[in-house]
């Protein structure tokens, strides 16, 4: 995840193993036809499954619509086996705002998709909605990513857990578990959104309904990390772990109980990556969260970047580490989109970038996964093409530096 701005509070319960850990997020409320949907007490388990029965089980033939040209979202229903959200995500949805019209099952219609009947089993519902409030959403189709983990591509860490590694062949994690990346000449513009894992409800907005190009990191210590992962890359995200990094204010900001400490010891600064790499598979590199004091550290620095390159990791930051080299796969953020939380600020942000990637060819920007910031992002991504620039993974804009 990336610095720079106000993040989930996280408490953590000893300094042991992953079962000490315990999780709670500021609750913000957002825009989002996502957002709002996922809120609505109205659509309780009974409507949901309603809902889900409608689309399922029944062949809707629309002979005319009498709704048409009305506004509506396409979205990316789970594939069958696909892994269920991680326990407790119903509680973590937020209650509707006052003043928010409710939303019930009156005011949803599946109607059929471009190719005939809107089908659960291809993955796509189309709902229209009343109002044009919200972005339009992203068609994820044919947009999977293989499962993790590909064989070859891990080995058994201490204590059993699966580590990454350099397969037999010679391919990488950083390699294999990117997403494929074609250019077409166009300035490229790539987006990390970080901070994912912890609130059911915004995690499961970025995957859903951002485009399938924008990268996803997710903090090591969420629960079901591995669920959250697999789900981010059948809708085609490729993704980044979190690593947790002493900041200078340390310990008055504390990243959790497994920080890589600028003054640890190279053995101890390993076991504790380790740790967090073991935590899941099926991300291509690692970013950092917080880590102003590791990061200007020579010897942490080293001992991160020796680890990460004999393990075949990339290794993106969010600008603070941008002198730093590694002889890995690298890419530094230009800027961090949200660190004035407002539309106007967001929208700037995103057109310095632009400006960035028409002038150097490539830029590279990041974001938490605040709701306003989910939605900012998706409403630009849509018509970033119509502009002249090509939306890219940010394993795409990642060079080796020494």
């Amino acid at each position: 995840m990336f610095a720079k701005r106000p993040s989930p509070t996280v408490s953590f319960a000893g300094a042991g193993g992953g079962g000490g850990v315990s999780a709670t997020t500021i609750g913000t409320s957002g825009r989002g036809f996502g957002a709002r949907l996922s809120a609505a007490p109205a659509l309780s388990a009974v409507g949901a499954g309603a809902l889900f029965l409608a689309a399922c089980g029944l062949a809707i033939v629309v002979a005319g619509d009498p709704r048409a040209g009305m506004p509506s979202v396409r979205i990316a229903l789970s594939q069958p086996g696909a892994p269920p959200p991680p326990p407790g995500w119903r509680e973590a949805l937020a209650p509707d705002q006052p003043g928010d019209a409710p939303v019930s099952l009156a005011d949803l219609q599946l109607l059929p998709g471009a190719g005939g009947v809107a089908d659960p089993q291809g993955g796509q519902a189309v709902i229209t909605l009343p109002s044009a409030d919200s972005p339009a959403g992203i068609d994820h189709a044919g947009q999977a990513l293989p499962a993790a983990p590909i064989t070859g591509l891990t080995a058994p860490g201490p204590g059993g857990a699966p580590l990454p590694i350099i397969a037999s062949d010679g391919r990488t994690p950083s390699q294999a578990y990117a997403r494929p990346f074609e250019s077409n000449g166009k300035p490229k513009v790539a987006l990390v959104i970080g901070g994912l894992g912890l609130n059911a409800k915004t995690t499961r907005q970025a995957i859903e309904q951002l485009p399938p190009e924008v990268t996803l990191s997710f903090v090591p210590y969420a629960e079901g990390l591995q669920g959250w992962i697999d789900l981010a890359r059948a809708n085609g995200h490729e993704v980044l772990l979190e690593a947790p990094m002493e900041p200078k204010d340390y310990p008055d900001n504390d990243p959790g109980p497994y920080t890589l400490m600028a003054e640890g010891r190279a053995q101890e600064t390993t076991e504790r990556l380790e740790w967090l790499l073991s935590r899941a598979t099926g991300y291509f590199g690692v970013t950092n969260y917080l880590g102003s004091k590791f990061v200007a550290n020579d010897a942490a620095m080293a001992t991160f970047s020796a680890d990460l390159r004999a393990r075949g990791l990339a290794f993106i930051d969010d600008g603070s580490a941008v002198k730093r080299g590694g002889g890995l796969p690298r890419a530094s953020a230009a800027a961090v989109i949200d660190d004035d939380l407002a539309s106007d600020s967001i929208d700037k942000q995103l057109l310095l970038l632009e400006t960035s990637a028409m002038r150097d060819g490539q830029a590279l920007g990041s974001g938490f996964a605040y709701p306003l910031t989910l939605d900012q992002v998706a409403r630009w991504a849509n018509t970033l093409s119509q502009r002249g620039y090509q939306l890219a993974p940010a394993s795409a804009v990642m060079m080796a530096r020494r």
